[in-house]
């Protein structure tokens, strides 16, 4: 009778004194994709949603053919807060001269003029209230937010208070977006959650 072998128990990374850094992110090996670094210690994300996934392909989309060509914008991409603090923001908009070349897998915070979060359940409290508080810190200038209530999208669109140096609220937007900072912005946000057929294909 063979006997199974048994399954190898994960390996988790132990996180030195002080926690990870920024620089760890690309050389740790074995890490999931997607994995953030935040105060030091490594987040890693949840299967993701219909919804999640659809608000993210909609709005990078859409703002990529909408922005002007200094800037560029990328999903899932992280930028450096500080030594200890690298999100990765659903969506984010940067100035094009950082993009140095195609194996780049981070870019300064500095560079960031818009930051996006889709809420997840697992992300509420990061995307309330931690988060904003270091993309405030980081002087970027806008960050929105956006939360499906009731399968319908609601952004909310934060500015960065030059005086404060925290985030205040220019909008709460249902159904349609329009804005015109940090470049002009229309959207039809029903896009995201509109029932996709097999006729509207054809």
């Amino acid at each position: 009778m063979s006997v199974e072998p048994e399954a190898p128990e994960p390996r988790w990374a132990v996180p030195p004194v002080g926690g990870w850094t920024a620089d760890d992110l690309d050389t740790l090996p074995n890490l999931p994709p997607h994995t953030e670094l935040i105060d030091g210690s490594l987040v890693f994300v949840s299967p993701q949603t219909v919804f999640h996934e659809r608000a993210i392909d909609y709005l990078k989309w859409q703002l990529q053919s909408l922005a002007p060509s200094d800037l560029e914008v990328f999903r899932e991409f992280t930028i450096d807060v500080d030594l200890q603090n690298r999100p990765e923001p659903d969506v984010v908009v940067v100035r094009a001269d950082v993009v140095e070349g195609l194996r780049q897998t981070r870019f300064p915070a500095e560079s960031v003029q818009l930051a996006i979060e889709v809420v997840s359940d697992e992300s509420l409290t990061r995307d309330r209230e931690t988060k904003p508080v270091k993309y405030a810190r980081a002087k970027i200038p806008h960050y929105w937010r956006v939360e499906n209530h009731d399968d319908r999208v609601v952004v909310y669109v934060f500015e960065l208070e030059p005086s404060t140096g925290a985030y205040t609220s220019t909008g709460i937007f249902h159904d349609r977006m329009k804005v015109s900072v940090p470049f002009p912005v229309d959207l039809d946000l029903t896009a995201i959650t509109a029932r996709r057929r097999a006729a509207d294909s054809q």
